[in-house]
């Protein structure tokens, strides 16, 4: 039970919500007053917090300001469209007035047609020799009690009910009631609605299983995987387990890579298009022969185990061949992506200790390699790849020079040695060093085999560059393990309408690409494209709006599984293989990782609510978990603590089980006490079809607090008018809560991103 001051805040906060809707809905107090049906002092001490707020005016302010009745009482909309369930002793307390406290059952249910309270009348023995206080409200209602006794008055009647005893009546009738007879009385209140339409806004979003286009794969062979992955997986062929096995010896070139030339000499690997359209093809025999000339020739350089060696190589073919190389020797590999400048290398150079690095001639950024090396003397080998330039190894001749045998040895890297680091693209800050295991790549086994859906003798392309972690999610590891070949084009900028037609020329069987390059895609009119040979699609990197998923699917027939994790995981949740998927929703946790939504306490929120994406590790860590970020004991403490690893992202879960993206934890707006997650609203924007890409922030606010602030990029030809900003506005309220919408609309040419393609919140 809340306590008074507990009850005086709640109060205070509802209080608050109401006089944001009322500005927003543009009502004075006069005129609230009328649709409450309250005097209009009455109105202005409730809205001040200086009165109780029965459910009745609750209610009454619900309907006048076209929202739920939990928008008001907690701040957020509820967002569950089958079922909910309420233990004894929970439920929504609303608040405490005219002696009854308030416990909303059904609080999380959207639509609803029918509130159900459970309701403690106290007694009162002073209540008893006055009027009852009466009130109404739209609707009819229900009351049941079920211990002790109450007395209720309908207009002019009183009844007094006891245990199992009911009332029904008109709830416009005035009406009220008191517990009698010496004590407190406990009765459920069934409140119906008829305002509200149970089917608006209800149809699901569920793609069941008989509606799925595509099938998994089903594989009877003997694959290379199985001698450190073990499956179990149900009558649809989704993974119900994945456990691994040997994975403390593994070595994904030694045990992958070479295994797999001998098994099959000249099963293809990779099929490159350089930038100039030269198709290469690589089998899993030349990947082992050319990683080991590599492994000897950064041996010849010095470079050992735990050597840190940074690779900014774009999707040029070298990256492959150094990867692996590195993978065999022992040394550390850093990628990162060729739009770093001089001071962000320099940061990285000196956090990382890298000694070595592997440059594309393309652009300035061996010139800005160059600026940073000067302040960094730890930097002492430096090869390039696709040109020359002074003070540089020529590394595509040196490499070629060298044997094509690397043998493994008791002291060559495996299991729980370092193999991998990522600097992780957060929005704000000096961005953390990931530390990676070589358990790694086996955590990307279900991303590739039960998300990507990768076919063996197929092609998968995942739009990616080698910098972000997001390659090694679709381009190497996962796909490998599965024996499938990957595809891949080093191009210099995206262009939709160039990469577009390769997807019919090179048969491509499986795609991955980011929500903002399917929305570059959709504006290039894909419709007059030949997706004929793409079996599978995913997607990930952010979060993907509903609308790109219907329009990809209307021209194409393909349906879009998101997938959801970090550059410190593989992915954590996705929509799988086999299993039916809701449009919208990130999916369901991969059966390798043990996921949890916690509040600020640590404790699980309840189904619908808001809380911490979080990994429980108490048994141990995942293959494919980071191990800590590199040098900073303090921010991996921030993130892994208590049996947990914090992933600082917010999400719900319906009751279905599937997982709702809300935002970055620093991402959600508190405005005149409402939690709005701008993810919802992007997505709203988004489905306008004359906005190219949209990033909703929060603006401070002496007032509110914060308020909504929507940047937004509009396709070419169109005028970012100001009737064009209140056209945006009004949509927005007309399709969510009122308080919801960006108070604040600015046209963009472009949205502040990072280096991995994440818009930048905290700079718009």
């Amino acid at each position: 039970m809340e306590n008074s001051m507990d009850i005086n805040l709640k109060i205070k906060e509802m209080a608050e919500r109401i006089r944001e809707l009322r500005l927003i809905e543009n009502y004075t107090p006069e005129e609230m007053a009328e649709k409450t049906g309250v005097s209009v002092d009455e109105y202005v001490k409730c809205e001040n917090g200086e009165a109780d707020l029965n459910f009745a005016f609750i209610y009454r302010c619900a309907a006048a300001l076209r929202v739920n009745v939990t928008d008001i009482i907690e701040g957020f909309s509820p967002n569950l469209k089958s079922y909910t369930v309420t233990r004894a002793g929970a439920g929504q307390q609303i608040a405490k007035a005219h002696g009854m406290t308030y416990h909303n059952l059904a609080y999380a249910f959207k639509n609803r047609i029918a509130e159900p309270l459970y309701v403690v009348s106290n007694y009162d023995e002073e209540a008893q020799n006055r009027d009852i206080e009466l009130t109404t409200h739209a609707g009819q209602e229900c009351d049941i009690v079920i211990e002790g006794h109450l007395m209720v008055q309908i207009g002019d009647h009183r009844e007094v009910l006891g245990p199992g005893d009911s009332i029904y009546y008109n709830s416009d009738t005035p009406h009220g009631m008191i517990a009698v007879n010496g004590a407190d009385c406990k009765f459920y209140a069934i409140v119906l609605r008829d305002d509200v339409d149970a089917t608006e806004g209800m149809e699901s979003e569920i793609v069941p299983t008989e509606k799925i286009i595509g099938s998994i794969h089903r594989d009877t062979k003997d694959r290379i995987y199985h001698n450190f992955i073990d499956i179990v997986e149900d009558e649809q062929g989704t993974p119900t387990s994945i456990t691994f096995k040997n994975e403390d010896k593994f070595n994904f070139a030694f045990d992958l890579v070479d295994e797999l030339s001998r098994r099959e000499p000249e099963k293809l690997a990779m099929l490159h298009i350089a930038k100039d359209m030269t198709e290469r093809r690589f089998t899993f025999t030349d990947m082992r022969k050319l990683s080991s000339q590599c492994a000897n020739y950064f041996a010849s350089l010095g470079i050992k185990k735990g050597d840190r060696v940074m690779l900014i190589l774009k999707r040029h073919y070298q990256f492959w061949i150094a990867m692996l190389g590195l993978n065999k020797l022992g040394a550390v590999a850093i990628p990162a992506v060729d739009q770093l400048q001089e001071h962000d290398l320099e940061y990285r150079f000196d956090s990382a200790g890298v000694s070595a690095i592997v440059c594309t001639a393309d652009g300035d950024v061996a010139r800005q390699v160059d600026i940073a090396a000067e302040k960094c003397p730890g930097l002492t080998v430096k090869m390039m790849v696709g040109g020359t330039r002074e003070g540089w190894r020529n590394f595509d001749e040196e490499y070629k020079r060298f044997s094509s045998h690397f043998d493994r040895t008791e002291s060559s890297p495996c299991g729980d040695d370092t193999m991998l680091m990522y600097f992780t693209s957060g929005t704000s800050g000096y961005p953390k060093i990931a530390k990676h295991n070589y358990k790694y790549p086996l955590g990307h086994f279900h991303t590739a085999k039960y998300w990507h859906n990768v076919d063996p003798d197929g092609l998968h392309f995942t739009i990616s560059d080698t910098g972000w972690a997001k390659a090694m999610w679709g381009k190497l590891y996962g796909q490998w393990l599965c024996e499938a070949a990957t595809f891949v084009y080093d191009f210099d900028r995206f262009d939709a309408a160039e990469i577009l037609p390769m997807f019919a020329k090179h048969k491509i069987t499986t795609f991955c690409a980011p929500p903002t390059m399917l929305r570059m895609m959709i504006k290039q009119d894909i419709s007059k494209y030949d997706f004929s040979s793409v079996q599978h699609m995913t997607t990930a990197g952010e979060a993907l709006n509903p609308e790109v998923y219907r329009q990809f699917e209307k021209a194409t027939g393909l349906q879009i599984k998101e997938g959801f994790g970090q550059t410190e995981s593989t992915m954590i949740i996705g929509n799988l293989v086999g299993k039916p998927h809701k449009i919208g929703a990130m999916g369901k946790p991969a059966p390798i990782y043990k996921v949890e939504l916690l509040n600020s306490d640590g404790e699980q929120v309840k189904t619908s609510e808001s809380g911490e994406i979080c990994i429980n590790v108490k048994d141990g860590a995942p293959c494919g978990l980071f191990t800590g970020y590199y040098g900073d004991k303090e921010k991996t403490d921030e993130v892994w603590y208590d049996g947990y690893y914090h992933t600082g992202d917010v999400a719900w879960c319906d009751e279905d089980g599937y997982y709702w993206y809300v935002g970055r934890a620093d991402d959600v707006i508190k405005s005149s006490g409402y939690r709005i997650g701008p993810f919802e609203i992007e997505s709203v924007i988004m489905e306008l079809p004359y906005v190219l890409e949209c990033g909703v922030s929060a603006v401070p606010d002496e007032v509110r607090g914060q308020i909504v602030k929507a940047s937004i990029v509009l396709v070419n030809g169109t005028e970012g008018t100001d009737e064009l900003k209140k056209e945006i506005q009004n949509y927005v309220k007309e399709k969510t809560a009122p308080y919801k919408y960006p108070r604040i609309v600015e046209f963009k040419d472009s949205l502040p991103k990072t280096v991995s393609g994440k818009i930048q919140r905290n700079k718009l």
